[in-house]
């Protein structure tokens, strides 16, 4: 009964998380913006919605899977916003400068 209910809390709460990060993506105004809602709702959403799919595997089944998982997101997520907002940041400042 509690496994239920903690799954049901992070599953809902992570999808808010990345609900709230693609409505970021689409209303704020550049691409400096977007990166920030990109990278942190992401990171947190998904990490939220993967502790959901671990209560709801059971520990004993997902093992360290989701762990690895989880680790492995908090880590590509943040470099991968990085880059793509230092690329964009870059061909903003080289069309100003032309």
């Amino acid at each position: 009964m509690i496994t239920e209910i903690l799954t049901a809390f992070f599953l809902v709460l992570g999808s808010g998380v990345i609900l709230l990060a693609a409505i970021g993506i689409l209303r704020l105004p550049d691409a400096l913006c977007r990166g920030h809602a990109l990278g942190k709702g992401m990171t947190a959403g998904l990490i939220l919605v993967l502790i959901g799919l671990w209560f709801y595997l059971g520990i004993e089944v997902a093992g360290i899977k989701v762990p690895l998982a989880v680790i492995f997101q908090f880590l590509t997520i943040p470099i991968a916003s990085h880059l793509l907002v230092r690329q964009a940041y870059r061909n903003t400042k080289s069309r100003e400068q032309k």
